[in-house]
């Protein structure tokens, strides 16, 4: 081979390898930078349990403790009549509550029985065969103001006259009422309640009458008065029971009757009632005063009397004795201290102030004679505390103890 043929050959051979060698270089790999490693998920912790249920209502009730709210209450209220005949005062009502009216008007609650309608005409349900033994009480419905501007703010309308014109009648007393701007308790069903405020009230008025909340029916009673427990912090049970009479002015701890009727077992309606979750007991229907007694830290009060009756109920004696209870309580219902404000009656000007305390001493008396003290420390002058200091304490929520900011207006 010459060697012009051997440079030809040699030639596209050594392009072969240098066009080999290139596209080698050109595929050559190359290590990717390392990945970094995934973060980690940011797990929140959970968060701490809220307070159970339990729990708040144990701090509820913790704070409760440490609110005060008084209530003032009287017994029988009837402050005139115009049937048959027109027995009202000269002055048309309107000075009869003014000596007793700061009493009442100072309290969160104040509370009375309301003995016969306010109402403007009508004929009454009941007929009597003797008109000048006839106790029928109509009372014009314009003297509910009279009510109101003394302070009152809820009425029981659970009583043997509540009826005397029919439930129409007790119908026009309960718009009278609401009209004056005060609450009622009576006809079956009817409560009278306080939910906003910071303590939440309920207050249910029983009577062994027709229509009424009934106290003779105590199954029915406590299962109304649990129910009202477990939605209100306070509630007030009042109650028109027990014979009549100065003959009645010591409980005879069984059923009484009068004139034939079933007027309850007194104390074991209302010892049950406080099983049941009531906070305060506030009984009216002998006319005469009758013994207190503090049972499970609760007040019984187990009759005020009369209190302001114009016409047609007797006030000699006994009977003309006419005590305000001022109880003070804690917002759980548990009792603090009281006070009897000592009222008499003179007809025929209204229930004046008592400088000797007849009333507030009587139902001491009562009370060492038919509970043995009943659980309670008297003082001297009208005031009265329980027996034991009552349990709990304020030491944690020392700002909240105020007095006539617990219900609104």
């Amino acid at each position: 081979m010459s060697g012009n043929s051997s440079k030809r050959l040699q030639t596209p051979l050594l392009i072969g390898i240098l066009l080999l060698a290139g596209c080698t270089s050109s595929i050559e790999t190359v290590d990717e930078p390392p990945r970094p490693a995934p973060t980690p998920a940011v797990v929140e912790p959970p968060p701490p349990p809220g307070p159970t249920a339990a729990e708040l209502a144990a701090e509820r009730r913790a704070q409760l403790a440490c609110s005060r709210i008084t209530v003032a209450a009287a017994g029988d209220i009837m402050l005139g009549t115009d049937f048959p005949d027109n027995h009202l005062p000269d002055d048309d009502g309107h000075g009869m509550l003014a000596e007793v009216t700061p009493v009442f008007s100072s309290a969160d609650i104040a509370f009375g029985n309301l003995e016969g309608m306010l109402l403007d005409g009508g004929e009454p349900l009941k007929k009597c065969k003797d008109p000048d033994a006839c106790y029928l009480f109509r009372t014009p419905a314009r003297y509910a103001l009279h009510l109101a501007n003394a302070g009152f703010t809820v009425m029981s309308l659970a009583n043997n006259h509540a009826r005397d014109f029919g439930e129409a009648g007790r119908s026009a007393a309960m718009a009278s009422l609401a009209a004056a701007g005060i609450k009622h308790s009576g006809r079956a069903g009817d409560i009278a309640t306080w939910p906003d405020g910071r303590v939440r009230a309920a207050l249910i008025a029983f009577a062994p009458f027709t229509e009424s909340n009934m106290m003779l029916d105590l199954e029915d009673a406590a299962a109304q008065v649990a129910d009202l427990a477990a939605d209100f912090d306070l509630v007030i049970v009042s109650f028109h029971g027990g014979a009549e009479g100065v003959d009645a002015s010591r409980i005879p701890f069984t059923t009484e009757t009068y004139y034939g009727e079933n007027r309850g077992d007194v104390v074991k309606f209302s010892r049950l009632m406080v099983d049941s979750g009531a906070d305060l007991v506030i009984g009216h229907g002998p006319h005469v005063p009758r013994a207190m007694e503090v049972y499970n830290e609760k007040l019984i009060a187990y009759s005020l009397g009369n209190f302001a009756t114009y016409y047609g109920i007797s006030v000699t004696g006994l009977k003309a004795y006419a005590p305000i209870l001022v109880a003070t309580l804690d917002g759980n219902g548990q009792f603090v201290s009281g006070e009897i404000v000592s009222a008499i009656q003179i007809r025929p000007n209204g229930p004046a102030l008592d400088g000797q305390n007849r009333a507030y001493e009587r139902i001491w008396e009562l009370t060492e004679q038919d509970f043995d003290g009943g659980g309670i420390r008297f003082q001297h002058g009208g005031h009265f505390f329980p027996a034991e200091e009552p349990s709990g304490s304020c030491a944690q929520f020392p700002n909240l103890v105020s007095r006539q900011e617990m219900l609104p207006p």
